[in-house]
């Protein structure tokens, strides 16, 4: 019995030059949170994912003075190729950095993708072409790569217990998820999947919050502050610069910052080892023998082909419908806000779209932190998921006819209507979440969450540029005799979102055995 309760780096070879054992002496000798290392990994989260969120409510003004479009109804076709071609860029080389990750490390591909955001975010926000725009974010999402390496990363530098708020930092780069961890700690060992999940879509409300504001914000700086920037300045003559310059900024202290980044590759000869020793080595530590450790090492050897898991891909295509929804959704929504009013839109300012989304995703925040959790264990992850489906469709469906509305009560109406559809839109992706990970073991959700980013990337990739199209295609058809104007593209967000309902159901979704 006391050699099993003796520390596991007492039995096991460690190597002082490699950086995943230095890695994994620290974790037995902490066994508190990492709050310095979860720090790192979301700071550097957040640092990639910013350039993703600035863009929406300056990308219809950024367009038009591009002067790509011949006619105003032809804005939202350009604008929806920009708006994808970061995501194109993604999927292209998310398989390569992670390779690239597993063999020289995650560190340096956390730097050359900081690097990324430095270099091109900075470029696109000094665009002259409409050309230079789409290569800038294409590169943007070409070399930014970190997200897979993060999310391992996140991993390696905590306990097994602590694994969970680790992964929560990395896919929605919150800083609530620790506060909330902090107060209840109990509450976040017990409740197991509905934990990660949780905070996977709870974290997008920061996103929600700090891009938009600083791409609503900053954007045309010569016309919101002239008694600060003038029309002949630096920022008058590349109005869109400053918001990309404040995330390139922020991007430069985090490339700093990764000076003190650990490396939490094992870097040593396998052969040299004894058989079984870097699994052990890299598996959890809870107090087993040497012998335990192995064995569950075995066990987990024959891993079942996840693209046989039916429970799991129809969840993923679940997942991916309604993601696709959401992307055309946030690209409708700012194009739509911005146009002119002769037009079918609001003919909001980049401000005004950037305070309406600022303000969802604060209200989006509260709501994942205090009410969602209740509203899960009530009605369970589908039936949640069913429910905020059927209340989208009426919602999406009055947006039109929110341009009859002026002043106050148009501001009023359109910060409910969007908080709203933000609201049911977190809700039912959650859902998604927490049927994905039900459907595998644990030592699978690596492998399923990465199926499904990749699913995830390529059909967000189709919906900025779908959206796009539909877009300015509705803009030209205002007095037609059947759904004129913008009253097609909701309804074809609706037809989606219908699709995605239908696919909540039974043959189509399976759920695993419990």
């Amino acid at each position: 019995m006391a050699e099993n309760r003796a520390p596991l780096l007492e039995r096991m070879m460690y190597y002082e030059s490699c950086p995943g054992c230095k890695m994994e002496r620290r974790k037995e000798e902490r066994r508190g949170i990492p709050y310095k290392e979860f720090l790192y990994v979301w700071i550097v989260t957040l640092c990639t994912a910013l350039p993703i969120s600035i863009l929406f409510p300056f990308l219809y003004f950024m367009i038009r003075d591009l002067h790509v479009a011949k006619r105003e109804e032809d804005i939202g076709f350009y604008a929806g190729f920009v708006g994808a071609s970061f995501m194109f860029g993604r999927a292209l080389t998310s398989a390569f950095w992670g390779l690239v990750a597993d063999r020289c490390g995650r560190k340096p591909v956390i730097v050359i993708g900081i690097c990324a955001v430095i270099i091109f975010n900075t470029l696109f926000g000094l665009s002259t072409t409409y050309w230079m725009a789409i290569t800038t974010r294409l590169l943007l999402g070409s070399l930014n790569g970190l997200l897979g390496p993060i999310k391992a990363y996140s991993i390696e530098v905590c306990r097994p217990e602590h694994q969970a708020l680790g992964l929560s930092l990395v896919i929605k780069f919150r800083i609530c998820c620790l506060i909330k961890y902090i107060l209840c700690p109990s509450q976040m060992h017990n409740s197991g999947t509905l934990a990660v999940s949780f905070q996977v879509s709870t974290a997008w409300g920061i996103g929600l919050i700090i891009g938009p504001a600083i791409g609503g914000f900053f954007a045309q700086p010569a016309e919101k502050y002239p008694n600060i920037f003038s029309q002949d300045s630096f920022f008058g003559r590349f109005p869109y610069f400053l918001p990309c310059f404040c995330v390139s900024l922020f991007a430069v202290g985090v490339f700093i910052l990764c000076f003190w980044l650990p490396e939490t590759l094992h870097r040593h000869n396998a052969n040299k080892m004894q058989d079984g020793t870097i699994e052990v080595l890299e598996a959890p530590s809870h107090g087993s023998g040497l012998k335990e450790n192995t064995n569950e090492c075995e066990e987990r050897a024959p891993t079942e082909n996840l693209f046989k898991n039916w429970p799991l891909m129809s969840s993923i295509i679940v997942y991916c419908v309604f993601s696709l929804h959401d992307m055309a959704y946030t690209e409708i929504f700012s194009l739509w806000a911005v146009s002119d009013k002769i037009y079918g839109g609001l003919s909001f300012s980049s401000q005004d779209v950037g305070e309406v989304l600022a303000i969802s995703g604060f209200s989006l925040l509260v709501y994942q932190l205090f009410l969602y959790p209740s509203l899960e264990k009530i009605l369970g992850p589908i039936t949640s998921s069913r429910v905020a489906s059927v209340l989208s469709i009426p919602l999406l469906a009055a947006f039109p006819f929110m341009t009859k509305l002026s002043g106050l009560g148009l501001s009023l109406i359109v910060n409910c209507a969007s908080l709203l559809k933000n609201i049911l839109s977190v809700t039912i992706i959650t859902g998604t979440f927490i049927l994905q990970n039900n459907a595998v073991p644990q030592h699978q959700r690596g492998a399923a969450n990465g199926i499904a980013m990749t699913g995830m990337s390529l059909f967000k990739t189709a919906a900025p540029a779908c959206a796009g199209i539909i877009f300015s295609w509705a803009q030209k058809r205002q007095y037609a005799s059947f759904l004129p104007g913008d009253q097609v593209v909701f309804f074809i967000l609706n037809v989606v979102e219908f699709i995605g309902l239908l696919l909540t159901f039974k043959p189509f979704l399976a759920l695993p055995n419990k």
